[in-house]
Parts: structure tokens; sequence; C-alpha cells
């Protein structure tokens, strides 16, 4: 469930619950609430409107993580439409901008995004690899395998735990092989139960 889901309106937003884009678009470019620029960002993802997604990649940058959040589901509930604005706020110097765009492209179900997706495991922050392992994981392309089997020896443990689950969800022999040599060569409990429990996949 969306979190925003569970409260009331922000005191001085309770005239956006009816309003349509173009107010909410100028509440979260203006507004210095950051309660009420993520209000206005989570009525657009009720909008789904095409028309909203300028607004919403740069809020992407917005100086609130809860802003940014906001801001990457209503893209993802847009679709297809906003991928390749997202495509282009991943070419951003904050990482902060790169993790949320790569985020909503993972929640869009659609082949266009495995690409990008994969362009962004290389990153070099890693939770925006982190996230670009996560979309992969939950898209399921095979396009994704020698990728994700090259992020099996990321210096960063979580980054290694979510390229094994991504695998998991592919499998195939090519994969097992990968996750088996893996195995043997991990020493993180965590990443070791992850990649056990990917062996075992179906």
């Amino acid at each position: 469930m969306n979190s925003m889901e569970e409260s009331p309106a922000p005191a001085g937003a309770e005239d956006l619950t009816t309003a349509g884009w173009e107010k909410l678009s100028g509440a979260l470019q203006e507004n210095k609430d950051p309660h009420v620029r993520r209000y206005a960002a989570y009525l657009m993802e009720k909008l789904s409107d095409v028309r909203t997604i300028p607004v919403l990649v740069v809020a992407l940058s917005d100086t609130d993580k809860g802003v940014r959040e906001q801001a990457a589901l209503a893209l993802s509930a847009i679709g297809k439409n906003a991928i390749e604005p997202l495509k282009k706020a991943m070419e951003d110097p904050k990482w902060e901008t790169r993790y949320r765009a790569v985020e909503a492209l993972g929640k869009i179900a659609d082949r266009q995004v495995v690409a990008p997706l994969v362009k962004a495991l290389q990153d070099s922050e890693d939770h925006v690899r982190y996230m670009a392992a996560k979309g992969l994981r939950d898209v399921q392309d095979s396009q994704a395998i020698d990728p994700l089997i090259a992020l099996l020896s990321d210096e960063n443990d979580f980054v290694r735990t979510m390229a094994a689950k991504g695998l998991g969800k592919v499998g195939g022999e090519k994969v097992r092989a990968a996750l088996g040599k893996a195995l043997d060569r991990e020493e993180n409990e965590r990443v070791r139960a992850a990649i056990t429990e990917a062996l075992q996949s179906p």
C-alpha cells in the first residue's frame, strides 16, 4: 500500500485533492512544504497524466527524499510514456536522482526498460546498481543474465545479494553454473543465503 493512503492531506494541501494537473504541478514546483509537494506528487500518481512528466522528472531531484520517492512512483504509474524522460534523468550527476529514475523504470513492465537498467548496473554509485538489479529481477529478461552474473563480483554485498535474487528469477544452466562459482568464493553470509536460495529456484 502506498504510505500516502494512510494519512489525510497535509495542512495547506486540502484544496489539491480535487485539483487538475496544472495546479498540482504548481504545488510540486513551488510549495515550500515538502509534505505538500509529496502530496501533490501522490495525486499526480493517481492522475497518470503524461502532461505531468516534465515536472515529475524535475522532482526526482527534490531536496526531500519523500518527494523524490513519490515522484518516482508517479512516473512509474504513467508507464511507457515516461521511459525516455527517465532514461535522460539517469544521466543526472546526482546519484539520488539516478536512483529514483532507475527505481521508476524498474516498476514499468515493458521490455524497453531492460537496456537502461542493464546500463545502470555499471553506475559508480552502489545504491543505483542495487536498484537496477532489483528492477531487472522483476522484469526477468534473459538479456540481463550476463550483466547480473558480472555483478556477483560487485564490491557491495547488497548489490551482490540483489544480483543473485535476479538471476534466481531467470534460472537456467548458465545461471546455475555462475551462482555455484559465486557461492564457492562468497564469504558474506547474507549473500551466500541469497545465492543458495537462487540455486533452489525452479
